[in-house]
């Protein structure tokens, strides 16, 4: 998408055609809010990112974390989980590609985000504590990691919107992946160490995306996954929220409820995110007076938050569930 995806979004706004992409790149996502959520206004179209597995679970299931709380959610962490069988798994070095040039250009994530100057989210509740790089889950008895995908950044810009346009009360939001045990911790530590010095440089990179699969061990390859591994993998996403029960003030005091739920469905990448895009495309399609009221660049989570994405969701293998009911 950063290098072919505004073409599209370009051509869509100027004929008056609303899309959704299933870009995971926030600078392609946020660099399209800033120069045609005006121009997309105008016209009455919608411009909807981030649409497939990056990152419809994760925004819409903080959505119905919240949703399901009786009360009010004020944080949420996600933790990810993939699991693939005997053939295991991968994936195309399209992705690969996108965290090369993403992690390389950080600085201007930063200035394009200061151009915009986006409204700072108010915490509301206990502020929710940052996690190391690296800590042992007691919830799942294995390591987890900070999730480097574009989840957190969308799911900002969805609470955002929420609150500053429905004055609904803004969700803090930590995302992680769980990765296994001390093996894979050392494993990783040693190829991300790799990985980072080799993307500040030109050559690096070069190296990066000439030769995926040796880099990622082979995980990332030009080929992509093959059918039987991409039928034996699944995902699942955990949500574990709190909040403050019907009554209570969240400026005072400590969250006195928590509720978890999980979203689950078939291999992310290629499966779940063909099924997340089609329905948010039916969802913009059939529930328009759900919409916002004004067409612009919006998140999944703003988009759709009034409308019956989860319901068409979870008819069609990507499943959200409460795991455990709110507890005081």
């Amino acid at each position: 998408y950063r290098f072919f995806g505004e073409p599209v979004v370009e051509a869509c706004v100027e004929n008056g055609a609303s899309c959704i992409d299933i870009s995971g790149e926030p600078q392609f996502l946020e660099g399209m809010y800033l120069k045609y959520n005006g121009k997309a206004a105008g016209k009455g179209v919608y411009i909807i990112g981030s649409c497939g597995f990056d990152s419809i679970p994760a925004d819409m299931g903080v959505l119905y974390t919240r949703d399901k709380l009786k009360g009010t959610l004020t944080a949420v962490e996600s933790f990810l989980m993939v699991k693939s069988g005997p053939e295991g798994s991968c994936i195309h070095d399209g992705t690969w590609k996108s965290a090369v040039y993403g992690l390389a250009d950080q600085d201007n994530l930063r200035k394009l985000r200061k151009k915009i100057g986006y409204a700072p989210v108010p915490v509301v509740g206990a502020k929710l504590k940052r996690r190391g790089l690296v800590f042992y889950n007691q919830e799942f008895k294995q390591y987890s990691i900070p999730f480097m995908g574009s989840d957190v950044s969308v799911v900002k810009r969805s609470q955002r919107y929420l609150h500053t346009e429905l004055k609904e009360t803004p969700v803090q939001y930590g995302a992680y992946v769980n990765i296994g045990g001390l093996g894979s911790v050392i494993k990783l530590m040693f190829a991300g160490i790799f990985f980072l010095l080799l993307v500040k440089f030109s050559f690096g990179r070069k190296l990066l995306t000439k030769y995926p699969e040796f880099f990622s061990a082979g995980r990332f390859t030009k080929k992509g996954p093959t059918q039987k591994q991409m039928d034996g993998t699944s995902f699942t996403m955990t949500f574990f929220g709190e909040g403050y029960s019907e009554g209570q003030d969240p400026q005072n005091g400590k969250p006195n409820v928590k509720i978890c739920t999980e979203v689950k469905g078939p291999e992310p990448g290629y499966v779940a995110t063909p099924i997340a895009m089609v329905q948010a495309a039916v969802s913009l399609l059939e529930d328009t007076d759900c919409l916002p009221k004004q067409g612009g660049v919006y998140s999944p989570g703003a988009a759709f938050s009034k409308t019956r994405l989860i319901d068409r969701l979870n008819k069609r293998g990507v499943e959200f569930s409460v795991i455990s009911k709110p507890e005081v």
